[in-house]
């Protein structure tokens, strides 16, 4: 004869009762009481009850999916995922050209002009430097693999703006000089430049041949 024992809900701790009533559990040596019809190989298999916590969440995804779907398909006049992205993005230009406006020093390159006090040229030779610039060009911008700076031959044009331009947008395709606008701020683009500005007319140690147009001040 098998005698079951049932632990009494008086002889468990607080966290005890509390676990029991979300997973509704039944104490072990009782699965004979739930045991199905069913086998499978010798498998039994246990009638449990779901735990309060599963069951609740699946009603709670039963209901917002009801919401979500009378949102979406029959209250499409109110609610459109198309519009929204629309307003969305129309909202985000709007705070791009507000930020612009805001920031003109960052943003209106027709205002730049090349910089001629010390501090600047002196920032501009450090980014020459250290950010790879000498690499093609070699430290005394005679040209390496990247073309010679201190001639007047210039393949993406000269002066100030074309060699900002220049720094900004990258190279020609395929020839490894990369853009910068995103890696550098505008005032570092501006000190760069016109440090570059400075190396026309100087004598590298071994100069490149020269590569490009001849281009004088005023040519476009």
């Amino acid at each position: 004869m098998k005698t079951t024992t049932t632990m009494s809900n008086n002889n468990l701790s607080f966290w005890q009762r509390i676990i029991k009533s979300l997973t509704k559990a039944n104490e072990l040596g009782q699965e004979e009481d739930i045991m199905t019809d069913h086998d499978y190989d010798g498998i039994k298999e246990l009638d449990n009850v779901l735990p309060p916590w599963w069951l609740y969440g699946f009603y709670i995804t039963i209901i917002i999916s009801i919401f979500y779907y009378t949102q979406v398909f029959w209250n499409s006049e109110k609610y459109s995922q198309s519009e929204e992205y629309a307003t969305a993005v129309a909202n985000g230009k709007a705070e791009v050209e507000q930020y612009k406006k805001d920031h003109p020093e960052l943003y209106d390159d027709a205002n730049l002009v090349a910089l001629t006090d010390a501090a600047d040229i002196q920032k501009g030779k450090e980014l020459f430097a250290s950010k790879t610039c000498t690499a093609c060009h070699l430290a005394d911008g005679g040209g390496s693999i990247g073309p010679n700076l201190t001639d007047e031959n210039w393949i993406l044009g000269g002066g100030f703006k074309n060699i900002f331009n220049t720094i900004a947008k990258g190279g020609r395709p395929g020839k490894g000089m990369i853009a910068w606008e995103s890696t550098i701020s505008q005032k570092e683009r501006q000190q760069l430049t016109s440090y570059i500005l400075t190396l026309q007319g100087t004598t590298p140690a071994n100069p490149k041949a020269p590569e490009g147009d001849v281009w004088k001040d005023g040519d476009n």
